[in-house]
C-alpha cells in the first residue's frame, strides 16, 4: 500500500474543504491511500513577530514526518507539474519503500526548515490559493495522475 499524507498547516476548514478531500481520498485506491495530517497554526498577533508561529509550524510539520518518507514541499517557487508529470512520479514513488508526503504552509508559507527537508517542490499555480482549496486541487490531482496510470475513464485529457 503506498501511502500519501497532506501535512497541511492549518485551523478547522469549512466543511466543503473536508468533503471534498475526503471525496477524492475515497476515490483513490487500487494500493494507494491518502490521509490528511493537520498541523494546528503557531499564534500570529500584532505583537508577535511572524517568524515565530512559522518556526512553530514548520516544527510540528518535521516531527509529523516519518523518517523514511519522500518530501514534497507545495510552493509557488516550486516546478509546475502537469498531470502527466504527476503520474510519472506516482509511478517513480510506487518504487520507493516510505511514504510520500506532501507538506502545504499556513498563511505565511512553509518554515525555511521545511523547504530544506523537501526532495522536490511543486507549484500549483503561481495564484494565491486559499489553503483549504490546496487541499482538495493537490487530491483531486493525485486521483486523476492515479486514473491517467489505470486508464480509468475519469481522465480523458
Amino acid at each position: 500500500m503506498k501511502r500519501f499524507l497532506v501535512i497541511a498547516a492549518g485551523n478547522r476548514q469549512p466543511p466543503w474543504v473536508d468533503a471534498g478531500f475526503d471525496e477524492y481520498a475515497k476515490r483513490l485506491r487500487g494500493g494507494y491511500a491518502l490521509e490528511l495530517v493537520e498541523i494546528p497554526l503557531g499564534h500570529r498577533s500584532r505583537n508577535t513577530a511572524a517568524a515565530k508561529p512559522l518556526a512553530d509550524e514548520g516544527r510540528r510539520m518535521l516531527k509529523a514526518l516519518p523518517a523514511s518518507a519522500h518530501v514534497v514541499a507545495l510552493e509557488v517557487a516550486g516546478r509546475p507539474w502537469s498531470t502527466g508529470d504527476l503520474a510519472r512520479k506516482l509511478q517513480h514513488w510506487e518504487m520507493e519503500s516510505g511514504p510520500v508526503c506532501l507538506l502545504i504552509g499556513g498563511p505565511d508559507g512553509l518554515a525555511p526548515e521545511c523547504a530544506a527537508r523537501a526532495d522536490e517542490t511543486w507549484s500549483l499555480s503561481s495564484l494565491t490559493l486559499p489553503h483549504g482549496l490546496v487541499r482538495i486541487v493537490v487530491a483531486e490531482a493525485l486521483y486523476r495522475a492515479w486514473s491517467v496510470l489505470r486508464s480509468h475513464p475519469y481522465h480523458r485529457a
